[in-house]
C-alpha cells in the first residue's frame, strides 16, 4: 500500500535529520520494514542528489546468525560491515519487530561476543562518530501490543509523535543547552529512595529535535564519570537485550553503581552491568521533552523522549559529551517526574529547573507540552 505518510516521513529523515548533500551516500538498514517505506526512502535519497545502498535484515534470521554464529565468523562479518560503513556519510537504522522479544533467551556470554566484536566496531565506534546517522522505529503490531493499543491506532500515534514540528523544538530547546553547558551541580529528588547529585560542569550539552532519532525531543549531557552519588529509583518498565525489567534502582558511590535491584531477573541485571568495567558507571544524562509522548510502551527510542522525564545510562557515553565513560553497553532507562508518575524536582547548582515534569523557570517554558504543540 503507498501511504502519503511515507513520502513526508522519508523526506524528513533525508532532508531534516541526514541532511543529505548531492553525491553523499547513504547506508539504509531496515529490520522487518515494508517494502513501501524503503522504497519511500530511495526516491528521496535519489531525489537529494545522494547514492542509496540498501540492506534488508530479518530480526528472525538476525537472531539466528548471532545465536549460532563463531566468534571468527563475527569479526568476519564485523569487518565486511565495517568496510561498507567506511564508504558512508549518512545512516538511517529502521527497525521494525514482529517480536519486541525476538532476542531473548540468547545466551548472555554469545550476547557480549557479538556486543563487543560487532556492535562496538561497526556502530559505537565507526556509524555513531562518523556519519550522519538517524534511527527509528516502525508501527508494527508487537509495538502496538507494547503501548496496549490497536495497530491502526498505534500506526496513528506513530505518525503524529514523529512528525512534531522539529524546527520549533530546536529553538525551544536553546535556553537549555546553555543552561546544561554553564551548570555544575545536578540534584535529582524523587518518590521514596531517590535522590541523586552528581555534576556535569563542562561535559557540554546536545540538544536533539530530529538529527539523529525519530521520534525525538531531548537534550543530552553525561555526568563527570567519578561525581555520581545517592539513589535512583526508575518508574518505567525497560526492555534490553530481550529482557524486560521494572523498579529498577541504582545505588552509586564514586559514580559507580555498587547495587542494582529489580523486579524481574536480578540476576541478569547484574549480568548486564558486569559486561565491562564501564556498564556500572554512566554514560548520559538526558531530559525528554516531545509533548506527544506521555507514556511508555517498553521501546526505547519512544520512552526516553517523554515528556517529563529524564534517562540516566549505564555505559558507553557520547563523543559529543565526552565524560572517559567506556562500554559496549549503552542502556537508556527513563525515569518519569509528572505527578501521575510520581513527580519530583531537576536542580541545576540549586535551582530547580523542573518540577513535576514541568519546566518552572522562564526561558525553559517553551519546552512544556503546551508551548511545543504536536503535529
Amino acid at each position: 500500500m503507498n501511504d502519503p505518510r511515507f513520502q513526508i516521513l522519508a523526506s524528513t529523515i533525508v532532508n531534516h535529520s541526514c541532511q543529505l548533500k548531492t553525491g553523499e551516500n547513504i547506508l539504509i538498514e531496515s529490520f522487518d520494514i515494508p517494502e513501501e517505506m524503503v522504497i519511500a526512502l530511495v526516491e528521496a535519497v535519489q531525489k537529494a542528489g545522494g547514492n542509496p545502498h540498501v540492506d534488508m535484515r530479518s530480526s528472525r534470521v538476525l537472531r539466528t546468525l548471532q545465536e549460532n554464529t563463531s566468534v571468527d565468523g563475527i569479526k568476519v562479518w564485523a569487518d565486511c560491515d565495517l568496510h561498507r560503513m567506511t564508504k558512508m556519510q549518512a545512516y538511517v537504522g529502521l527497525r521494525g519487530a514482529h517480536n519486541a522479544n525476538e532476542m531473548s533467551g540468547m545466551a548472555e556470554a554469545q550476547m557480549k561476543i557479538v556486543g563487543a566484536n560487532y556492535q562496538k566496531p561497526v556502530h559505537l565506534e565507526r556509524r555513531v562518530k562518523h556519519t550522519k546517522w538517524v534511527v527509528l522505529r516502525w508501527p508494527s503490531p508487537s509495538m502496538a501490543q507494547l503501548a496496549k493499543t490497536s495497530t491502526s491506532a498505534f500506526e496513528d500515534y506513530y505518525f503524529r509523535v514523529c512528525c512534531v514540528d522539529y524546527a520549533k523544538m530546536d529553538r525551544a530547546v536553546q535556553p537549555l543547552v546553555a543552561r546544561m553547558k554553564k551548570a555544575d551541580r545536578v540534584h535529582i529528588k524523587g518518590p521514596g529512595p531517590t535522590d541523586l547529585k552528581f555534576s556535569i560542569q563542562n561535559v557540554g550539552a546536545v540538544p536533539c529535535s530530529g538529527e539523529r532519532n525519530i521520534p525525538d525531543g531531548e537534550c543530552f549531557t553525561a555526568p563527570i564519570r567519578d561525581s555520581v552519588e545517592g539513589i535512583l529509583q526508575y518508574n518505567t518498565p525497560t526492555l534490553y537485550q530481550g529482557c524486560s525489567f521494572a523498579n529498577i534502582r541504582f545505588e552509586f558511590v564514586k559514580g559507580k553503581i555498587v547495587k542494582a535491584t529489580c523486579d524481574g531477573d536480578q540476576e541478569k541485571l547484574n549480568s548486564i552491568l558486569d559486561s565491562d568495567e564501564g556498564a556500572r558507571y554512566i554514560g548520559e544524562f538526558s531530559l525528554g521533552f516531545n509533548p506527544a509522548i506521555l507514556t511508555p510502551m517498553q521501546d526505547t527510542l519512544f520512552d526516553e523522549k517523554i515528556a517529563g522525564s529524564f534517562h540516566f545510562t549505564p555505559g558507553q557515553c557520547y563523543e559529543e559529551a565526552e565524560n572517559g565513560n567506556r562500554s559496549q553497553v549503552h542502556w537508556d532507562i527513563v525515569c518519569i517526574q509528572r505527578p501521575e508518575f510520581g513527580g519530583g524536582t531537576i536542580s541545576f547548582d540549586d535551582e530547580i529547573i523542573r518540577k513535576d515534569g514541568r519546566f518552572v523557570v522562564g526561558d525553559l517554558q517553551g519546552l512544556n507540552p503546551e508551548a511545543l504543540g504536536s503535529a
